[in-house]
């Protein structure tokens, strides 16, 4: 029987802790829905006491999900439990996440203290926190660089005070796999009453280990992680929750089952980097737009014969359609044949080795080759410049009082086509223009505005990503003006629909 591990993530508590990431109530609320669907166990919706926002989205939380625990972070603190225990009197099971630093550096630089007087200070804290819930976890702060006898001693005495969940947080991301591997194996070794509470990893990623450190715990002994979506959190990010759950999928002999539905992985991942205005990175582990891409030529004949020569993942598992191959100055016959066929041309022979020749000539001059590159290779008549799309006049009215509207002027090999439309916003108007212009059913999956300078005079970069007829294409533009890069991103996608 596989061994269950419990999913605790905190993207709503420490993945917030990224400058500019911060998100409102009904954000909030938005991720903790899809963390349900996702099937975490565990939902740290804030620090109570830090503000009243805060306060109020534990509160909100609590009362908009049912299957999860939602916890509540304190520090060992009677007001802060309090307030902690206030703000969770909605949640069907609620958890006081209370703690403590304990390592050299926390006694004596930032808590001025002594080794008993901590062990008291957290004894009295856990005591607290159960006058008002049954489950509390006690988190030893900054336990990676806490000497194991002492760490050892700290634990037993909260176990006994009545924690539940034993938190051993790699607070700055120093360990290394196997140092924080045989931290949790002390534990479970040394500690008499261990097996009164669930031994749980928090590892951040400043050394790039947080997804090793997790598993190296999980492997000894832990049986909770504490992760974010995007492996968001302070400083270089927590430990990402993807990786870990897709780790232990892949490995089946490492006997372990986290309950979380895989195909809900990139949606979930998508909405989080939309609402906190965090672009993934495109190499990014499970969820970055290349994690399921091949554009080397061996790698690509590879896949193209079995996908698991190159692929331990099916994309589908993780919520992506299908694998990308993206043709560039480094693709084989096999790819551009496969490309081609798709497209609905066959070429065999003499006539794809022509063909290949005038690809490679092509590609060397871009950075990849789309369809349309490939139509005017293979004879097509729709070459580019004779389907051309452009945005001519955009005009937006918009504020307090106004109905958004936009009216665009659009050109279609030449001719342009106006339309007015209202809605949302003045980028939605823009949007609804635009469909009434192109007569497609289009529909918008992803909508990213990034920053390229800095200032109030930003040069805005904007990416789309619309799906018609079951496919995927991307637009992308850069302006000053982000409605006009918007629109302009829009018609990029939309010009490459065939």
């Amino acid at each position: 029987m596989s061994h269950k591990v419990h999913i605790f993530d905190t993207t709503l508590r420490d993945g917030e802790q990224v400058p500019g990431c911060q998100l409102n109530t009904i954000e909030k609320i938005e991720v903790a829905r899809q963390l349900e669907k996702l099937g975490v166990d565990i939902i740290e919706a804030g620090f109570p006491i830090s503000s009243p926002g805060d306060f109020n989205s534990v509160v909100e939380i609590s009362k908009a999900v049912e299957r999860p625990i939602i916890c509540a972070l304190t520090r060992a603190v009677k007001k802060d439990i309090e307030v902690a225990a206030d703000a969770l009197k909605h949640a069907k099971r609620g958890r006081i996440h209370t703690g403590i630093g304990t390592s050299f550096y926390h006694i004596n630089y930032k808590l001025k203290s002594n080794q008993d007087e901590i062990i008291k200070r957290a004894i009295d804290a856990v005591k607290y926190a159960r006058r008002f819930v049954d489950d509390v976890e006690f988190y030893a702060e900054d336990a990676g660089r806490t000497e194991n006898e002492y760490l050892a001693r700290v634990v037993e005495a909260v176990i006994k005070a009545g924690a539940t969940v034993i938190n051993i947080p790699d607070t700055t991301g120093y360990c290394l796999p196997a140092e924080y591997g045989e931290k949790i194996a002390y534990l479970v070794n040394n500690v008499p009453n261990v097996d009164k509470a669930i031994l749980s990893t928090h590892c951040h990623n400043d050394l790039g280990m947080a997804t090793a450190n997790t598993l190296a715990g999980v492997s000894h002994g832990a049986r909770q992680v504490e992760v974010t979506i995007n492996g968001l959190g302070e400083r270089a990010g927590n430990t990402a929750l993807e990786e870990v759950v897709m780790a232990i999928q892949c490995h089946k002999d490492l006997d372990f089952e986290t309950g979380i539905d895989s195909t809900q992985l990139m949606k979930t991942s998508k909405l989080v980097s939309t609402l906190m205005r965090m672009p993934v990175q495109a190499n990014k582990a499970i969820v970055g737009r290349n994690a399921f891409s091949h554009s080397s030529g061996i790698h690509q004949d590879g896949v193209l014969k079995n996908r698991e020569n190159y692929e331990i993942i099916d994309p589908a598992t993780v919520g992506v359609k299908e694998s990308s191959i993206v043709l560039t100055a480094r693709s084989g016959r096999a790819a551009l044949k496969h490309r081609l066929h798709v497209l609905g041309y066959t070429f065999e022979g003499k006539e794809l080795d022509d063909i290949y020749q005038k690809f490679l000539n092509l590609a060397d001059s871009k950075k990849d080759v789309g369809d349309e590159d490939l139509e005017a290779l293979a004879g097509s008549e729709r070459a580019k410049e004779d389907r051309s799309i452009k945005l001519e006049t955009l005009q937006v009215l918009c504020g307090s009082t106004t109905i958004p509207s936009a009216t665009v002027a659009v050109s279609f090999n030449g001719d342009v086509f106006t339309e007015t439309a209202s809605g949302n916003g003045p980028i939605d108007a823009a949007f609804t223009a635009v469909r009434s212009l192109v007569k497609r059913k289009v529909h918008l999956e992803e909508f990213l505005i990034q920053a390229i300078t800095r200032g109030s005079d930003d040069l805005g970069k904007v990416h789309v990503q619309v799906e018609h007829k079951g496919k995927t294409y991307y637009g992308f533009s850069a302006n000053v003006d982000i409605i006009t890069a918007s629109v302009e991103a829009f018609l990029d996608a939309i010009a490459k629909i065939g």
